[in-house]
């Protein structure tokens, strides 16, 4: 009986492979973008990718934001040594431009959420750093009416599909937005910073819990951080310890 259990373990992994192999043969994997072949489901082809600039060091300890130049360990922006933002450090895997923002706005608006299964890894991949020692993941919440039109949240797959890749665990509804805002693109600036001033706070059910806690703010992309900045100011009047801030995108100003 236990070497029958034993077996029919051993044959779980097996079986998965062999009904992958038998799927990709009768459905062969496409890339999310162009629609060419490749090796694995949900992924990109290699002319894609290299089209994708990534961020990597050297940049900003705090915000991530890349340095032509290394600045030695530690190194700040002017934005950053100027006005500090109100998390503890962020990090984004792709710079915004006009090939990132291909991927973003298929998952955002185009109902492509086979898309976050390969961006939250990505994410979970470049994020180690923020990641390490985290108490919790915490999506971007949508406010219910928007919710309903687009039926999913974008932050939210992506921040699930960090949670497998990682272990540490999501709060989904720890944080609500509690007005309906008009949509941050076209908005400059300083009308985006008012647009989302105090729409957010903490879930009443958790008031109070996450007093110390390190948490992880995860969210699709990061333009002017308005967004951040407003879901910060509300995670911090709840005692929250540390905020990190890891995003699929962010725009990056060039000099």
């Amino acid at each position: 009986m236990v070497l029958l259990k034993q077996a029919a373990v051993i044959g779980k992994p097996f079986r998965r492979h062999l009904l992958t192999q038998t799927l990709n043969l009768l459905f062969p994997p496409r890339c999310v973008l162009c629609g060419v072949h490749v090796e694995q489901a949900h992924t990109l082809c290699y002319g894609c990718f290299d089209q994708l600039h990534m961020i990597t060091p050297p940049a900003c300890a705090l915000c991530g934001h890349p340095f032509a130049h290394d600045q030695g360990i530690g190194a700040q922006c002017g934005q950053c040594l100027s006005s500090p933002p109100p998390y503890d450090k962020g990090w984004s895997v792709w710079r915004y431009d006009e090939h990132s923002r291909g991927l973003v706005t298929r998952l955002k608006y185009g109902d492509r959420t086979d898309l976050a299964p390969f961006c939250g890894r990505l994410m979970a991949q470049h994020g180690q750093a923020l990641l390490a020692g985290a108490d919790l993941l915490m999506p971007v919440p949508l406010h219910w009416r928007r919710m309903i039109a687009r039926r999913f949240n974008q932050s939210l797959l992506l921040a699930r599909e960090i949670e497998r890749k990682t272990g540490v665990p999501l709060l989904a509804d720890g944080l609500k937005r509690v007005r309906h805002t008009v949509p941050q693109t076209g908005l400059s600036q300083s009308d985006r910073l008012q647009n989302v001033k105090n729409v957010f706070s903490v879930n009443p059910a958790y008031a109070g819990s996450l007093t110390g806690k390190t948490v992880v703010l995860i969210d699709d992309v990061m333009t002017t951080g308005a967004t951040v900045e407003a879901c910060c100011h509300a995670l911090r009047k709840d005692g929250v310890g540390r905020i990190h801030v890891l995003t699929l995108a962010r725009r990056i100003q060039l000099n």
